[in-house]
């Protein structure tokens, strides 16, 4: 894949970039060694300045940076604009918590006399350069969400970004340049994914950070096995939201539209599959089809406009190919499912029903505006349904009974459980799947951790 922007709503090519030789390649990792070796020994306060001063930095530009991630991937510019801000804001947090979340914490009196010794703490310790790999969905939120931990607790940065958003990949280098980074801690690399073997088995390059495609995480995975050397990954998503006969189904239908085509759809913690009891399905297909079909879609650049095209023909194809293919095997149409003609990748916003298990789209996440409708005649089933994923990125649960809620709490295969509302990240709140949406957690204290070296230091008596 060429590393270029190309303007998903006419498919014209705006810029091309050349991909880096092995002699900068080799460069960029020597330096962000040498760097590691004296950034990691400031302060938390030095760290956090620099932290507010990218952040500010950020908000000064938030208008031409969403447009510039608006024409390299598609998303509605007030999304982009969203996503800015949504940045700035981690960045604060991080800024203001790392220190606390980091500091030296002390056993149990009783269990550190049982050690024998006087004294003993735990303190966590920056490892080196860390590699991320990260997709084009959510361009800037993507790399903040790892780089402002990362950063903050004393690791240095290597960006291996998708290959269609490069503009936005050279912003971030240069953004944390700006605010006064040491040259180093932070770094774009215009590689293409086969690179990205080489770099990973580099000794200098401690760990990896991945958020894309199963086989990407895959193959990331196995190299750093290889290697030895510590992952996260977050990886697909194909979260249910589960609607039961207690909720408010006014607010269930229209915040569902939300959740389905946030970003056109293609997000891994939109919801996709609705699964619905049987005492309420009517009530919600009927206000949830209506106002999918209201959506406007059109120029991503428009204030006006809800749904963007996708990124890529390719993914265009292959989100048609799963609908065509559900519709041949008996899936009912609701609305949508139709490419309009013209330029560009759009695709309308869709309901499918009538969802079998034989279905691709049952087991394969859609990555676009399509939702699938289930409808079950109690909470096993729903359960039962929900589960039936390769995936367990988060989920969604509507409901006013308190046992309901316990009872999905306990059982759904979820790295997180929204109850009447929608999925979102936050600084503060852990972020992670289990199954096939990958292991590890970013965001909050646990997210800074995962980079970090754990380190007992006992003293004796």
């Amino acid at each position: 894949m060429p590393i270029a922007t190309v303007n998903p709503a006419n498919g014209e090519t705006l810029r091309t970039y050349d991909a880096l030789g092995e002699e900068e390649i080799e460069h960029r990792l020597a330096t962000a060694d040498t760097t590691f070796r004296t950034y990691r020994t400031t302060s938390f306060a030095q760290r956090a300045r620099l932290m507010r001063r990218a952040a500010e930095l950020l908000d000064a530009d938030a208008e031409d940076v969403a447009r510039v991630m608006t024409t390299e991937m598609g998303k509605p510019v007030k999304q982009s604009r969203a996503e800015v801000a949504k940045c700035a804001k981690a960045m604060r947090w991080y800024a203001d918590h790392a220190e606390d979340l980091l500091g030296d914490v002390e056993p149990a009196e009783a269990d550190v006399k049982d050690s024998g010794a006087s004294r003993v703490l735990v303190r966590c310790r920056p490892l080196g350069p860390v590699l991320a790999v990260m997709p084009w969905n959510f361009p800037l939120w993507q790399v903040i969400r790892f780089a402002a931990p990362a950063l903050m607790a004393g690791n240095v940065g290597l960006l291996k970004h998708a290959s269609n958003v490069p503009q936005t990949a050279l912003y971030l280098e240069d953004l944390f340049r700006r605010a006064g980074f040491p040259e180093g801690c932070f770094q774009t690399l215009l590689v293409g994914s086969g690179a990205v073997e080489e770099i990973l088995r580099d000794p200098r390059v401690k760990a990896a950070t991945l958020t894309g495609s199963e086989p990407a995480g895959r193959a990331v995975a196995s190299v750093a096995g290889d290697e030895v050397k510590k992952t996260v990954l977050e990886l697909g998503g194909s979260d249910p939201y589960v609607v039961m006969p207690s909720a408010d189904i006014d607010k269930a239908a229209a915040t569902a539209v939300t959740a389905r085509v946030q970003n056109t759809g293609q997000s891994c913690i939109a919801a996709k599959r609705f699964i619905v009891h049987a005492d309420v399905y009517d009530a919600f297909a009927e206000r949830f089809v209506e106002a999918m079909r209201a959506l406007k879609v059109g120029d991503p650049l428009d204030e006006d406009t809800d749904v963007g095209p996708l990124s890529s023909e390719r993914g265009l194809e292959d989100l048609q190919d799963l609908v065509d293919e559900a519709v041949e095997s008996g899936a009912t149409v609701l609305c949508g499912a139709e490419r309009p003609d013209g330029p560009g990748w759009f695709y309308p916003p869709t309901v499918l029903a009538d969802i079998t298990a034989e279905m691709r789209v049952h087991q394969e996440e859609t990555f676009g505006p399509v939702a699938t409708l289930y409808r079950v005649a109690d909470l096993d089933e729903a359960v039962a349904i929900a589960n039936d994923t390769p995936f367990g990125l988060s989920s969604n649960v509507w409901t006013r009974d308190t046992a309901e809620v316990e009872r999905f709490v306990r059982d759904l295969d979820a790295g997180a459980v929204y109850v009447n509302g929608m999925t979102a990240s936050h600084p503060a709140f852990p972020f992670g799947g289990v199954k096939r949406s990958g292991y590890g957690r970013e965001l909050s204290g646990h997210g800074i951790q995962e980079f970090c070296n754990i380190t007992t230091v006992w003293h004796g008596a």
